[in-house]
């Protein structure tokens, strides 16, 4: 489900598994690898996410993998969302998310990995999973209260509340807001000017996880 093009200094990972590009655990693994690979790149400097077609960044997880009620089918796939996240956050690469559409559980949590989110206007935000019986386990939980605070964290986590793109500016889940079909032009942009700074991350490592930036560390994320 990952497509990976570079553009210079930018690698652009695209999220491709229609209808809704929901992430399965061999994604998952996938976009964890991929970043991987991505820092050992000496001429990459900084990543931009985003989805297929004009309506999903990601819904989340495949929920047929916790249909079956197999635990530990649902703790393989926990685990992946961890890796995969965790690798993201705790990069070196300047990492963008542009979301071109809903971003939905796990979906959102990879937009919350990330340093930098743009939202077209027309996108919507949310962490449903209390409605199906579970929590977000994507280190979502830790990242969403680092940027919007504990009340709106709560208020998403245990409410499955939707935020549209305005409102997530308001509250800080997102730092821009464009047209429709605009986000990955002005994701490539900003990781273009931002992957200049990309050598501070490089030779500190361990300042590249949030909590080296001020937020929580996502190491021990369940």
């Amino acid at each position: 489900m990952i497509e990976l093009s570079l553009d210079g200094s930018v690698a652009t990972l695209t999220l491709n598994r229609p209808p809704a590009n929901a992430f399965s655990r061999e994604g998952l693994l996938q976009l964890r690898d991929t970043v991987r690979q991505l820092e050992a790149n000496p001429a990459v400097r900084a990543l931009v996410i985003t989805g297929t077609g004009p309506k999903f960044f990601s819904a989340g997880a495949d929920l047929n993998t916790f249909a079956s009620g197999d635990k530990a089918a649902a703790l393989d796939m926990i685990s992946a969302f961890g890796q995969a996240f965790e690798t993201l956050a705790n990069t070196p690469l300047v990492t963008v998310a542009a979301l071109n559409g809903y971003a939905m559980g796990g979906g959102l949590e990879c937009a919350l990995a990330c340093d930098i989110r743009i939202a077209e206007g027309h996108a919507q935000m949310a962490l449903p999973e209390a409605s199906v019986g579970l929590l977000p386990g994507g280190t979502g939980s830790q990242t969403l209260a680092w940027l919007v605070g504990e009340g709106w964290a709560k208020r998403m986590i245990l409410t499955g509340e939707r935020v549209d793109a305005q409102t997530a500016l308001r509250i800080g889940l997102v730092e821009e807001v464009v047209e429709t079909g605009a986000a990955r032009d002005a994701a490539i942009a900003a990781g273009r000017g931002l992957g200049l700074h990309h050598h501070a991350r490089r030779a500190h490592p361990d300042q590249c996880a949030c909590g080296g930036w001020g937020g929580p560390s996502t190491s021990h994320a369940t």
